[in-house]
């Protein structure tokens, strides 16, 4: 699967859904007690002996369909394997179906998992020289090549190739006068999801033209990417700011209630006043 070029984001991506971004499986109400476990969710020994009589591709889905079962090992096995994987697997209809799931997931270990699947899908080499690559093509490619080339590059940042490097080429496609060029740096900075990314997104989120521009920040402070729920409350007090600021168009202004449900679990209705009262109470 290659990341299409068009500006609205494949059904792999979270976001805005009926009114509000997509909640992650822990955030729906359930009652307690409600879930009576079948086993005890670790790879079985037999798992782990056929592992290696199986193809890459089987590989691969069995583990990241355990991952996203939380099933312990499968991370780990993921991250043992993935590298072995590379140019061995393919984005398959099924593989794809597991990738949406886990980069939705409200585990972040088990979006990390979903990444370096696709990475190895995507036939990526994690060291500098894949940057060299895809730095001049997101630069300076068509429109297409640039789209994936930017998806690329905050895959491989998030995973440790060249963080700082990857942000800064990211960073100024978000200055891009092409809108879907723009779409696609944010959503690359969302997957880097490093501290760096928060402030830029917040940025993009209250100022960038474009309204898709402006939703795709939103979603990656709020719930999709690879920010950590500890980084998205850094974002709290501006998006406070944001409630506030009447000069926002209305759409945006409910992007911005609906980023701080996400980010703080609280139900208080769109005012800014009871937002800050409630944001005061918790002395944060």
């Amino acid at each position: 699967m290659r990341v299409t070029d068009r500006p609205v984001a494949r059904a792999f991506v979270a976001g805005f859904l009926a009114g509000g971004l997509l909640a992650p499986a822990g955030a729906q109400s359930q009652t307690p007690n409600a879930v009576q476990r079948t086993s005890a969710g670790v790879l079985s020994e037999h798992e782990i002996e056929v592992l290696d009589s199986m193809s890459p591709q089987k590989q691969a889905e069995l583990l990241l369909e355990r991952s996203i079962n939380h099933f312990r090992g499968a991370n780990e096995e993921i991250a043992a394997r993935a590298a072995k994987w590379r140019g061995q697997i393919a984005s398959t209809g099924r593989l794809e179906n597991l990738f949406t799931t886990a980069i939705n997931s409200d585990d972040l270990q088990v979006r990390v998992a979903g990444i370096e699947v696709n990475i190895a899908a995507r036939n990526l080499e994690k060291n500098s020289a894949t940057v060299d690559m895809l730095e001049a093509v997101a630069r300076a490619g068509d429109q297409g090549a640039r789209v994936n080339a930017l998806w690329d590059l905050g895959l491989l940042g998030n995973r440790g190739v060249q963080p700082s490097r990857v942000a800064e080429i990211l960073l100024g496609s978000t200055h891009d006068d092409n809108e879907t060029i723009r779409y696609w740096a944010v959503e690359g900075l969302a997957y880097l999801g490093t501290d760096a990314v928060i402030e830029p997104l917040l940025d993009l989120f209250h100022n960038d033209r474009s309204a898709s521009v402006r939703e795709r920040a939103a979603c990656g402070l709020a719930q999709s990417g690879m920010l950590s729920a500890k980084q998205r409350w850094t974002a709290v007090p501006r998006l406070l700011e944001y409630a506030g600021d009447f000069g926002l168009d209305p759409q945006t202004r409910g992007w911005v209630f609906q980023a701080l449900r996400d980010i703080t679990g609280q139900s208080i209705p769109p005012d800014p006043e009871l937002w800050r009262a409630w944001y005061r109470r918790t002395g944060r």
